[in-house]
């Protein structure tokens, strides 16, 4: 008699993963332990995404569990950083962890932008877990509306030349 196992082709793939992400991200520090890299902590990085509004540019990082006073914000020469610290909260020693994916400690998350921001009006909120930081655009640098002008063919410019439009 003979007996089959079954096999998953994608659980030796998710294997894979899980060992990779542990080795590469930190994933087998455990609460309490320094994790480092070299000589000094490893900063994890928090999803971000960026958009683009005529006026203004729109970051949103996720960082729950982060309060607002363990952030640090700054722009300088184009490159906006967010930084700051998550302290893991769960310090019982009435309780085993099983498995911890959270990153905690201290993460570091740098994004360049255009020059032409106005650096002295960005605004940063933080709600729900979601770290929001408005970006104005420099008003010189905001898309403009061109009128059409309708008409009778149409006169090419040279620079320095002038139109005669017969009057």
């Amino acid at each position: 008699m003979t007996v089959m196992t079954a096999w998953d082709l994608f659980e030796d793939l998710r294997a894979a993963q899980d060992e990779m992400l542990r080795a590469t991200r930190g994933h087998g520090w455990r609460p309490g332990q320094q994790f480092t890299s070299g000589s000094t902590p490893a900063a994890w990085a928090p999803a971000a995404d960026i958009s683009e509004r005529k006026d203004a540019y729109l970051v949103s990082v996720e960082l729950p569990g982060v309060k607002a006073d363990d952030l640090e914000i700054t722009f300088e020469d184009g490159l906006l950083t967010i930084q700051g610290e998550r302290r893991f909260a769960h310090d019982s020693a009435e309780e085993k962890m099983h498995r911890t994916e959270r990153y905690y400690g201290v993460f570091r998350r740098s994004i360049t932008l255009p020059s032409h921001v106005e650096a002295d009006k960005i605004e940063a909120s933080t709600q729900d877990g979601v770290l929001q930081i408005l970006v104005p655009k420099a008003p010189d640098v905001q898309a403009k509306r061109i009128q059409v002008r309708a008409g009778q063919g149409h006169t090419v410019l040279t620079p320095g030349a002038t139109v005669n439009d017969g009057s």
